[in-house]
């Protein structure tokens, strides 16, 4: 066992775009392939040692600038992955016990659009990353997983969908939102009368404009209802 030990912090980082085999609106993710042993050629979480001047939070956004030219606004710590043994194949290289910070962030429609591809680094359609998760580099598989659970776990019960939405917003597209985390099509009359019965959202009074038939109202999340309970039946499957 090593006597030392060393901090890391990752960000597990997602937006909506659509999936490029169907066209829906999917998961995705940036990972940065690695240049160096341990794991050199493996794709991995954006992330790195912590550096002594900065903050944990400092640390992601320092890193997510870097990597994907990105400032979410929604950056909240995620989970502490400590195991003994999880850096066990970099302890040939740094003899240490390495535990990660992990931060996720949620990156908004506007936001996304600010996104750049940097050196060794390559957004992916979550579904495909998780289905080979035992590829990616360190326990990073098990990281995503967690994260892949906290936020459809999260979704049900809090306004976090709402991250990835502009400010005003059809109920259909937030409907799809809803859909790509979950992974699963949800029936659109329960859905609409279930987040109008929750108060979750409040009519702006304004319609879309553009579409070729009667425009759809224009939404926008209701400051006051902050946290709110969402529940999507099984029988919406």
């Amino acid at each position: 066992m090593s006597d030392r030990l060393e901090l890391a912090v990752s960000t597990v980082v997602f937006t909506l775009r659509p999936h490029p085999d169907t066209g829906e609106l999917t998961l995705w993710l940036p990972l940065v392939r690695r240049i160096r042993e341990p794991y050199q050629g493996r794709w991995a979480l954006p992330g790195g040692p912590l550096a002594p001047e900065q903050s944990l939070v400092e640390s992601a956004q320092t890193t997510l600038q870097r990597t994907t030219g990105l400032s979410p606004r929604h950056l909240e710590q995620l989970y502490a992955f400590g195991d003994v043994d999880r850096s066990h194949s970099a302890d040939a290289f740094s003899h240490a016990r390495v535990v990660s910070i992990v931060y996720w962030a949620l990156v908004g429609q506007d936001e996304d659009a600010a996104s750049i591809d940097g050196d060794n680094v390559e957004w992916f359609p979550v579904d495909e990353v998780a289905d080979n998760a035992e590829h990616l580099a360190f326990d990073h598989g098990v990281i995503l997983d967690y994260a892949l659970h906290r936020l459809r776990a999260k979704v049900t019960y809090s306004p976090i969908a709402h991250a990835f939405l502009p400010e005003e917003f059809p109920l259909a597209h937030l409907r799809r939102v809803y859909e790509a985390i979950l992974d699963r099509a949800l029936d659109p009359s329960n859905f609409r009368r279930q987040i109008l019965a929750q108060g979750t959202v409040e009519d702006t009074g304004r319609r879309q404009t553009g579409t070729a038939h009667r425009p759809p109202k224009l939404y926008r999340s209701a400051p006051e209802r902050s946290r709110y309970i969402l529940t999507i039946q099984e029988t919406d499957q």
